[in-house]
């Protein structure tokens, strides 16, 4: 598995998966995303998280793209950041996203020198929390009705938590 930057090579994958309404539940997406917007978020990244606030990460294996993770909402001061997982319907159940979230942390500690990392994941998620649970993520708290579903019901977001250093 290889984790790199987002390319413009990267946008027909981007396209695809942020205009798939059934991933919209799982993050902050409401509506469709045009291609020219996705290219300008492309093109104005700078790549650095310390300047854009966030960063988008491709997951590759065997040179497919095969899904990406993201580091957003950072808070300097506190040394934290939110993340979110999205691993391609074809490349799920195959350890990818564990990887990815493992890579993420060691990243996030070594690298960004954060103390912690935090994601909000939809209860009915069960292979993200998963993920989350076998990588020493706590469950620390739930966020009853959080999510709007495809036929109007709601389910609840668990607060998975991480503290890096100490």
């Amino acid at each position: 598995m290889k984790i790199r930057a987002v390319e413009i090579s990267d946008l027909p994958f981007l396209y695809r998966w942020e205009n798939d309404a059934e991933v919209w539940m799982d993050s902050d997406t409401h509506n469709p995303l045009s291609q020219r917007l996705l290219r300008e978020y492309i093109e104005n990244s700078t790549g650095d998280i310390y300047k854009d606030g966030q960063v988008r990460l491709i997951i590759e294996e065997d040179e497919v793209v095969t899904g990406c993770v993201d580091l957003f909402d950072l808070d300097i001061r506190s040394r934290r950041a939110a993340m979110g997982l999205y691993i391609s319907p074809s490349a799920r159940g195959k350890g990818l996203g564990t990887a990815a979230v493992e890579w993420v942390i060691a990243y996030a500690e070594k690298q960004l020198h954060l103390h912690q990392l935090y994601a909000i994941i939809r209860s009915s998620n069960k292979a993200c929390m998963r993920i989350y649970e076998h990588l020493g993520f706590t469950h620390d708290a739930i966020l009853k009705e959080w999510v709007i579903l495809p036929d109007g019901s709601y389910d609840d977001a668990i607060v998975f938590q991480k503290i890096l250093t100490k």
